[in-house]
């Protein structure tokens, strides 16, 4: 009986050290203050979606959150930050469709997306809307197109900027709507906007919130929205693919973002963060703060943004391919 005792005493020390050196073996996440690298300016859409997590994210982690807008480089500048940062969770890019998904697009890229960053939670989503100056004489993406076809290199269109979804949803429309317009890009929504609601430029592809104080005071037509469905937010806008022109039955052509670590982050700390994330983005507070800003919530698992990431940059790959679009 005492040998029993004995062997049942050491198996549960045995037991007890092999539990305590699991949880030793299993990275403590989160340990410090965490870096929020954002890939656009203060005051953008992705700002916006930042700073209505982060507070909400450091009282579920017990951590301050610093909040850091690196803008320039067409979003590659701050992705390439957290793709070369250290790998333990605690710097993390929000980052969007351009400098993830557009790369082929983008020569001497520093960083591979697919090797050197690891999906962590796609945030949300968005279409561009279509719009155009109220001075043109259409009502509808099919009179657009048809108005366009018959006045050849005669209107311009404006751009968020090079590379951007802006720029390739319209050179996207254009190929598979057999039309011509000169691209003018701008550094950023405002000024693109601004130059086809004064009429320097004629239509534009870009986020809701920037175009619809332009359309409620009359300066701009917003004609449709690139995403499958109609946007739940503004559902009296048809989509691209009702328009009734044939060659645009597919078209689709989102914004989209979402928040990524470098890819040697250990899995345990990604489901993690997952966890946490996807916690916030389902607070009704946050969810309502995004929606006014035109934003739908996506959410969801790791795995599911990784498996869209990668459909995403095929899709655009080809289509850059075959544009013959590329920035040098």
């Amino acid at each position: 009986m005492k040998k029993l005792i004995s062997i049942i005493a050491a198996s549960l020390i045995l037991l007890g050290l092999q539990q305590a050196m699991a949880q030793n073996a299993q990275p403590a996440w989160p340990s410090k203050t965490l870096r929020f690298l954002v890939a656009a300016p203060a005051g953008s859409s992705l700002d916006v979606i930042a700073r209505s997590m982060s507070e909400k994210l450091s009282l579920r982690l017990g951590q301050s959150i610093v909040i850091e807008n690196v803008a320039g480089g067409s979003g590659t500048i701050a992705t390439n930050m957290a793709a070369k940062a250290a790998p333990d969770g605690h710097t993390f890019v929000l980052s969007f469709n351009g400098p993830l998904a557009f790369t082929q697009f983008i020569s001497k890229l520093p960083y591979d997306p697919a090797k050197d960053l690891s999906a962590v939670i796609m945030t949300t989503s968005q279409p561009n809307i279509l719009a155009i100056n109220a001075s043109l004489p259409v009502n509808s993406t099919q009179e657009l197109v048809t108005y366009l076809r018959s006045h050849p290199a005669k209107f311009n269109y404006a751009s968020v900027g090079v590379g951007s979804s802006s720029h390739l949803a319209m050179e996207l429309f254009k190929s598979e709507a057999n039309i011509f317009a000169t691209h003018i890009p701008y550094n950023g929504s405002p000024p693109a906007t601004f130059s086809v609601a004064s009429g320097d430029t004629q239509m534009i592809f870009t986020i809701p919130t920037i175009i619809m104080p332009q359309v409620k005071a009359g300066k701009m037509r917003a004609l449709a929205v690139s995403s499958p469905k109609r946007f739940s937010i503004l559902p009296d806008i048809p989509t691209v693919r009702e328009s009734g022109v044939k060659e645009l039955a597919q078209f689709e052509a989102l914004a989209w973002n979402g928040i990524l670590v470098p890819s040697a982050t250990p899995k345990a700390v990604i489901e993690r963060m997952n966890r946490e994330f996807d916690a916030v983005l389902k607070d009704e507070a946050v969810r309502t703060k995004l929606a006014a800003a035109g934003l739908d919530v996506v959410g969801g698992s790791s795995d599911y943004f990784t498996q869209y990431l990668k459909a995403e940059t095929s899709k655009w790959q080809i289509i850059i391919n075959r544009l013959g679009i590329r920035q040098e």
